[in-house]
């Protein structure tokens, strides 16, 4: 990605700057949170027996047809399931996917606003992303499992502070960029093509393009819940001006 800098050194800092900027740097933050979807997909696929995972997923996945049952008649998987399927996948695959766009758009946002207004972004853009997802899919027996709804709503998150007044990305201090409103981030040019392009990738998705097993195997309307709350709402999470 193109490179900005955070502030006008003289010409000699500014190349410095950019011999020394690491290629991979991520936040200890998130290395933990990667490490840890790791474990969990690693455990569940070398440790437990094939029933006691399939236990796992009864109890945290998210599961649309829960919600049909009245609640006093269930346990209280329906209280936390919103947030713990975020932590589950269903492949290696659907995992290091995850990780790839986790670490394009988490590393941002985590500099940003640091690991505990995170974890709390995580757990809201996770419940939103099932939000949406139920209402499409009410009553449906089909689990639901992986980040990606969280991972939009990093992406969602990112859009309105990460591109510079020229359009450029920087891939170490963005997060040191000014926040932009509503109103001047749906008229930046860089904004609007990227969710443009997000938008199109995402309901071609849902026609069944863009995903092996069809429409049905890509919770897409979760990727735009979660999306649109970290869009809409990640100045509530931001400390910065």
């Amino acid at each position: 990605m193109d490179q900005d800098q955070p502030a006008t050194p003289v010409d000699g800092e500014n190349t410095v700057s950019r011999s020394r900027e690491p290629a991979f740097n991520l936040p200890q933050g998130l290395t933990f949170v990667l490490l840890f979807l790791v474990a969990i997909h690693a455990i569940r696929n070398y440790v437990l027996p094939e029933t006691l995972d399939q236990e796992v997923i009864l109890n945290f996945a998210f599961l649309p047809a829960r919600y049909t049952i009245p609640l006093s008649d269930q346990g209280l998987v329906w209280l936390w399931t919103p947030v713990t399927y975020s932590f589950l996948h269903g492949s290696w695959e659907h995992l290091i996917f995850n990780i790839f766009w986790m670490v394009a758009f988490g590393a941002p946002v985590v500099r940003r606003i640091g690991v505990a207004r995170l974890s709390i972004l995580w757990c809201l853009s996770a419940a939103a992303a099932v939000a949406l997802h139920v209402v499409f899919h009410w009553g449906e027996m089909a689990v639901v499992v992986g980040a990606s709804g969280v991972v939009s709503g990093f992406m969602g998150a990112a859009a309105r502070f990460v591109f510079s007044p020229s359009g450029r990305i920087s891939r170490q201090f963005a997060h040191l960029n000014r926040r932009l409103s509503l109103v001047e981030t749906l008229g930046n040019r860089s904004v609007l093509v990227f969710t443009g392009i997000w938008f199109l990738t995402n309901f071609l998705i849902g026609l069944g393009l863009f995903s092996m097993g069809g429409a049905g195997s890509v919770a897409w309307e979760a990727h735009i819940g979660g999306f649109l709350f970290g869009f809409l709402l990640f100045g509530l999470f931001d400390p910065r001006n």
